[in-house]
């Protein structure tokens, strides 16, 4: 469950990133680009792409631990 929410965040960051640093003025279905102000997009994209970048790695290494012990 935690890797899922880790690739979500980090879909959904990188892809309202990437859609805002392009300048794309089609909808996009990123969910930070309808509720947050638009000044905000590319501060909250980034933080979610390093969120979800954190929770993988951080369940990779929960799961190491399990496996030595």
């Amino acid at each position: 469950m935690i890797e899922l929410l880790g690739i979500l965040l980090l879909v959904q960051g990188g892809g309202g990133l990437i859609n805002r640093l392009l300048g794309s003025s089609e909808p996009s279905w990123f969910v930070q680009l309808h509720v947050l102000p638009p000044g905000m997009h590319v501060i909250a994209s980034a933080l979610m792409v390093a969120a979800g970048v954190g929770l993988l790695f951080a369940e990779r290494s929960r799961k190491q631990r399990r496996r030595s012990e």
